[in-house]
């Protein structure tokens, strides 16, 4: 995953040169630090998926050519988050019994969004389908398996996937119990 995220800085300098920007002007335009753009060029530090995208935005590509013009890692086409590795984040001192953990972010400025609770009946069966949407999907309960074109991603409660709809996917349910999950889409 390190050469990945590597390669996530060196494709940024890459587009912005090719766009003969300078990074304080890519900084401008994103709202953080050119000392910030910097560091992830240079592979010093590991962008948020808010920023990343931002910083996307301010190249001016979309993100599914900034993804393409990259050296994938095991030919992968989507963004993983699983349980085990999401973050606490800390909210005020005084709350007590309330633990909020960053799943994934969004920038929506253009964009229209539909969320929708799915639920995968085991044996459940329907061919791969393709959308004009960016899809964000988390388990909240049951397993799947994502198909995505020919890779098969499986996905336990609490994990989540986020990747290019038109791409032809399908979740498959292989157990005896029935999976929910909640579906982000977004829309150019």
């Amino acid at each position: 995953m390190e050469d990945y995220l590597i390669g996530i800085g060196k494709r940024i300098k890459e587009i912005r040169k090719n766009g003969n920007n300078t990074i304080s002007e890519i900084a401008t335009r994103t709202g953080v630090t050119a000392g910030l753009i910097s560091r992830v060029e240079n592979g010093r530090t590991i962008p948020s998926l808010p920023v990343l995208l931002k910083i996307i935005n301010a190249l001016e590509v979309e993100v599914t050519d900034f993804f393409s013009g990259m050296p994938q890692v095991n030919g992968a086409k989507y963004i993983v988050s699983r349980k085990e590795d999401l973050n606490p984040i800390e909210k005020e001192d005084e709350a007590v019994g309330f633990a909020y953990s960053h799943i994934f972010s969004k920038q929506l400025n253009s964009l229209g969004f539909e969320a929708v609770l799915l639920e995968v009946k085991p044996d459940s069966k329907r061919e791969k389908v393709s959308t004009d949407a960016f899809e964000f999907k988390y388990m909240l309960s049951g397993e799947c398996v994502y198909v995505l074109e020919e890779e098969e991603v499986l996905l336990r409660e609490g994990d989540s996937i986020f990747f290019d709809g038109r791409i032809p996917h399908v979740p498959i349910n292989r157990s005896t119990k029935t999976a929910k999950m909640l579906v982000l889409y977004f829309f150019n």
